[in-house]
């Protein structure tokens, strides 16, 4: 079957159009309220738009879901995202790669930098108990995994990693203020580079406000934003061996 170029959303029928989206409007909840939100609606390019529910939150602020018709085309040629490259394995099959590439175990440390406090990013990516219905990479008996926790400056990051001889450093950002995510993560990879040169390890940022499109802005190997398993990370990793060709 041919891929389609151009689509439209999906709602009722093929090619309809419809979308539906929510916001929350500064104005108190009632009438007044949900004009403005089908006006801004179709300012945005819905008609007809419709206010299929709305509530107050608090006295001066209220919630509203809209649905409507959209007439935009998306073309797929022009959409740039970041494929996933490799195949996603098993732990079985994982295990045994790490074993018959590197006659070690794979030495992974975690952490969220800066003043970031948010580890249930980098916990559901090491942890045992895992994401998704996937085991964290702690139950992979071929990787080491060090989660050093929350709050960890860049100087003790790096200062571990290599102690520990890290053949990947997997980096967690939910606070975005500011850009935080963005300028802590690139000042830890101007640290790795710095401090290792090319014999640094495989650089991973993550978090939700991430783009994987940005790992070269930010001087990483790769990212990952939100959604991905503990299996994706793994399966990366095992990526990496087999590139770099790395030596036990």
């Amino acid at each position: 079957m041919t891929e389609k170029r151009y689509v439209r959303p999906y709602g009722d029928t093929t090619g309809d159009g419809m979308v539906q989206m929510s916001f929350t409007l500064p104005v108190p909840h009632g009438p007044r309220a949900e004009g403005a939100a089908q006006q801004l609606a179709n300012k945005m390019g819905m008609d007809p738009a419709m206010v299929v529910h709305s509530h107050a939150i608090g006295a001066d602020f209220t919630f509203v879901v809209v649905y409507g018709s959209v007439s935009h085309l998306v073309d797929l040629d022009e959409v740039k995202v970041v494929e996933r490259e490799y195949p996603l394995l098993s732990p079985y099959d994982v295990n045994a790669t790490v074993k018959n590439s590197l006659g070690r175990k794979l030495v992974v440390v975690g952490a969220c930098i800066g003043t970031d406090a948010h580890t249930v990013g980098i916990d559901a990516i090491l942890n045992i108990k895992g994401f998704a219905g996937e085991k964290g990479l702690e139950y992979y008996r071929e990787l080491r995994v060090i989660n050093l926790g929350a709050q960890v400056s860049v100087p003790e990051l790096v200062k571990r990693a290599r102690s520990e001889k890290a053949d990947a450093v997997l980096v967690s950002q939910v606070v975005t203020q500011r850009d935080a995510h963005i300028l802590n993560t690139q000042e830890m990879s101007a640290a790795f580079r710095e401090a290792m040169g090319s014999e640094r390890p495989t650089l991973v940022a993550g978090g939700p406000r991430f783009d994987p499109l940005m790992a070269g802005e930010l001087g990483v190997d790769r990212v990952f934003g939100r959604g991905t398993t503990p299996g994706e990370v793994a399966s990366y990793l095992v990526h990496t061996i087999s590139q770099k060709g790395v030596a036990a």
